[in-house]
């Protein structure tokens, strides 16, 4: 192997080590935003066709949870081929799709407009601060996935108990605030990955990374829907 004269090893393994995983991260970050036009796209389509309305209730929820992990596991095993950006690329027209209901709910109200564009720039903003800390902090948070995950399942269910038994809006609030907080940490621990080199395909990074935006952004709007809106 050819190497500057003098420089040991270590140096240009951990210099080769740094230049995947700067491709790495700046291949995911082009992703994720290439990822937010299908998405808009969807929310737009599913508002003009009235499909997710159309798709609501018990329908509703089968098919939101067999397409996103149906895509979610051909992702997987296409990630390693062009293929996979084209499937994550399907995926995010079919979250904006799944997406368009609430989007449509919002828009429906007074300063419907002005609560969607807050939500971006609030998602924005939380996005900005978690990739800052992930990059500069030395802390480890290996060992936070399983917690997540079981705040996510614990999350997942009680909305579920909540949207088909309880119907609290003071619930669904506290819900959508705890997900905000936990999808934030999520963000930052997929970052982290990444820089510390845990992550070297960046497909499967921009599918981890936009599922914490959409969800971030999804519980963002509504809070805002519950505490901002006119109506």
């Amino acid at each position: 192997m050819n190497q500057p004269f003098g420089m040991p090893n270590s140096q240009v393994e951990y210099g080769a080590v740094t230049q995947v995983r700067n491709r790495v991260l700046r291949n995911t970050y082009w992703l994720l935003a290439l990822s937010m036009i299908p998405t808009i796209l969807g929310a737009y389509v599913g508002i003009a066709t009235g499909m997710a309305t159309a798709l609501s209730g018990i329908t509703g929820l089968i098919v939101f949870f067999a397409g996103a992990f149906g895509f979610m596991y051909a992702i997987e095993k296409t990630k390693n081929s062009g293929m996979g950006v084209v499937l994550l690329l399907a995926f995010t027209f079919f979250m904006g799709v799944m997406l368009s209901r609430l989007v449509g709910v919002i828009l429906g109200m007074g300063n419907g407009t002005q609560l969607v564009m807050t939500a971006f720039a609030g998602t924005a903003a939380v996005f900005a601060t978690m990739a800052t800390v992930a990059t500069t902090t030395k802390r480890d948070f290996s060992g936070a996935g399983k917690w997540l995950m079981v705040g996510m399942i614990v999350i997942l269910v009680t909305g579920l108990l909540n949207a088909f038994v309880f119907q609290s809006t003071a619930m669904m609030a506290a819900l959508s605030a705890a997900a905000i907080a936990l999808f934030s940490f999520w963000l930052m621990y997929d970052i982290k990955r990444i820089v510390d080199g845990g992550e070297t395909n960046y497909i499967s990074a921009t599918l981890s990374l936009y599922l914490s935006v959409f969800n971030i952004f999804q519980n963002l709007l509504v809070l805002l829907g519950v505490f901002g809106g006119d109506d």
